[in-house]
């Protein structure tokens, strides 16, 4: 199975001018006083409302309304830091870790995910894709030493990553077998277990994609594709059926509202309406749940059912129903749309994002399964055989983003950007972790650290900016990143040079930080990397360390250290400054948001060698915060 690629957000590529951009302002200036509409006080309303205020965010943002954007943040991380923060005496909004069940139980908790401990994905889906949101604009407020290590809890319960983490069962509600969550946690039933709401566990998915991406956590990151890759496909099969080869002839139907250990049913546990069986494996919409357009005239027929079933257009929830069609038939999503604008919105959705979403797929087409992309967040879109590339940028750097046909596309610092039929970018997000393009892996994920993750130490969620202490230790992590955190040990190939490369990069292996600050403390650099070229002879390892003090592209210092000869017995050797440098251009100076950017490859020999990642090998700047 292939990773489509998932997005923040749809582009404002349609409501970004006239007419149809005063309608969206308008509906984004009704929400500033309250954005997060009716939420509630448990788990799961709360977390309606936070993924409701993440939606007007990520819009208003595009649109340069930065007021709005900025009121939804605030209230998101207020919730949040609330939540995340347990006071003494403290008994509601706030979680609580069972050591004898292994699992963390928000309070006040609700539909039984305290003594049943049900839906736990659902809930906490929710808070995790408002804290990614959050994590964009605000780093400091998603460092692990902040509320970070809180949201890393909330993952590890409902989905735990990390096999040798004995706090929570491995990957809990996640049926691999059968490719999907369960929702019931203790499964009393002759059925089995159960799962009405496929979509909102995609939402969880979704929201470790966006998580990892915005924090510079790859495990997690990987972990949300896995997730995400193979229960679309479950939820393409059992709840949907695309092929029509699983549903019994005589059932009747296009969809399930539930899918059992020993079957499924047009039902949910709340409701008999169409518009509720068949939504509830839809919303909540987001950029993350374009999935459910993989199939085009499925959805159409989807939809007719649904018109067939109620005996007329939905009259409830039309705003999830019409958002769903438009992934089939845009431009008849968004004549409903304007026929009928004055519809009580479903509990997690405002007006602003409706319209943005329907009048945007109308102009983008149809999701084009066929072309994917070397980075997560990206999506290809297919409207009367011209395509629509689209790719968000998180970060604080400039992203050049490959898609399979071997269209490029340039995505400036913060942006979100299209090409093709439409030319267009919008967003200021710079505050995202430093992640790699690479293509994300599917398979089950690697462990990562099991000590206990810090809790907060701060209810005041006040934002650090490039303030924050630097950490010289950076650690060279699998992915690209050179983080200040170990990570769990790993190794990487560094490719064979085939040749003799002294002193220029070849077919290296990098990693790189952005955003630093810090003083520098007249001192020099220093690396200790651990390599390995196994029984091979005539082997030398080479690294390159090159400092962009500002981070505006202009490399003020490189540093370029004598290769390495790595010796032909298997297990690590230490390569260290103290081989010496061949070569230094420029001056050190400090650091204001800068770039260090780390280059490890083979300068001479026929075979590749093996660096150390995670907490094995490490480069120390001569820096101080």
């Amino acid at each position: 199975m292939r990773f489509t690629g998932v997005l923040p957000e749809v582009p404002a590529v349609g409501d970004s001018s006239g007419a149809d951009l005063a309608t969206v302002t308008g509906y984004l200036n009704a929400e500033q006083g309250n954005p997060e509409g009716v939420s509630g006080t448990d788990t799961y309303w709360a977390g309606k409302g936070l993924g409701r205020a993440a939606r007007i965010a990520e819009i208003a943002d595009q649109l340069g309304q930065t007021s709005v954007r900025d009121a939804a943040v605030t209230a998101m991380k207020n919730r949040l830091t609330n939540w995340l923060t347990a006071s003494s005496g403290e008994t509601g909004q706030l979680f609580y870790y069972d050591r004898n069940w292994g699992t963390l139980i928000g309070y006040p908790a609700s539909y039984g995910s305290d003594e049943d401990l049900n839906d736990h994905h659902f809930h906490y889906g929710y808070f995790i894709a408002a804290a990614a949101t959050v994590a964009k604009f605000d780093p400091g407020w998603a460092d692990d030493s902040r509320y970070g290590g809180m949201i890393d809890l909330l993952i590890r319960d409902a989905n735990n990553y990390d096999r040798a983490d004995s706090r929570f069962p491995y990957l809990r509600d996640f049926d691999i077998y059968a490719g999907h969550d369960w929702a019931s946690g203790l499964a009393p039933f002759f059925a089995g277990n159960n799962q009405e709401s496929s979509s909102e566990g995609m939402n969880f998915a979704n929201a470790l994609i966006q998580w990892g991406q915005a924090t510079g956590d790859t495990a997690v990151r990987d972990a949300g594709v896995y997730l995400w890759t193979t229960q679309s496909a479950a939820i393409s099969e059992y709840w949907f059926d695309v092929y029509d080869q699983n549903f019994p002839a005589a059932f009747g139907h296009k969809t399930v509202g539930m899918v059992w250990g020993d079957g499924g049913s047009y039902s949910t546990w709340f409701s008999a309406a169409p518009e509720m069986i068949q939504g509830i494996n839809m919303l909540p919409i987001t950029g993350g749940h374009l999935y459910l357009g993989d199939f085009p005239e499925y959805v159409k027929a989807n939809y007719a059912e649904l018109v067939t079933n109620k005996g007329g257009p939905p009259t409830v929830w039309q705003d999830i129903i019409w958002e769903f069609l438009a992934l089939g038939d845009g431009e008849q999503a968004l004549r409903n749309f304007r026929a009928n604008s004055g519809f009580t919105s479903e509990e997690g959705e405002s007006k602003a994002h409706t319209f943005h979403w329907i009048r945007n797929l109308a102009a983008l087409g149809t999701v084009d399964t066929t072309v994917t992309a070397n980075h997560p967040l990206a999506k290809v879109f297919v409207k009367n055989g011209v395509r629509t590339y689209v790719a968000s940028n998180i970060t604080a750097r400039p992203l050049t983003v490959t898609f399979s046909n071997g269209v490029t596309l340039a995505v400036p610092a913060g942006k979100t950007a299209t090409s093709g039929a439409y030319t267009w970018s919008g967003g200021n997000a710079t505050g995202g972790g430093t992640v790699p393009t690479g293509t994300p892996t599917t398979s089950t994920p690697s462990p990562t650290p099991t000590t206990a993750s810090p809790t907060p130490t701060s209810a005041s969620p006040s934002p650090t900016g490039t303030g924050s202490a630097l950490k010289p230790v950076r650690y060279l992590r699998s992915g690209g990143g050179l983080d200040g955190n170990a990570g769990t040990a790993g190794t990487v190939n560094v490719a064979a040079a085939n040749g003799n490369h002294d002193g220029t990069p070849t077919n290296p292996q990098v990693f790189t930080a952005t955003g630093l600050t810090g003083t520098y403390t007249g001192g020099a650099t220093a690396f200790d990397l651990a390599v390995d070229a196994g029984t091979a002879i005539g082997n030398g390892v080479q690294i390159r360390v090159s400092y962009d003090l500002t981070g505006n592209g202009s490399v003020e210092r490189v540093e370029t250290y004598r290769y390495f000869a790595t010796d032909p017995i298997p297990g690590a050797e230490r390569y260290r400054q103290t081989q010496g440098l061949l070569s230094a251009t420029g001056t050190l100076g400090n650091l204001s948001g800068g770039t260090v950017r780390v280059e490890v490859w083979n300068a001479i020999g026929g075979a590749p060698t093996i660096l150390g990642v995670g907490n094995s090998s490490t480069v120390t700047l001569p820096y101080g915060s």
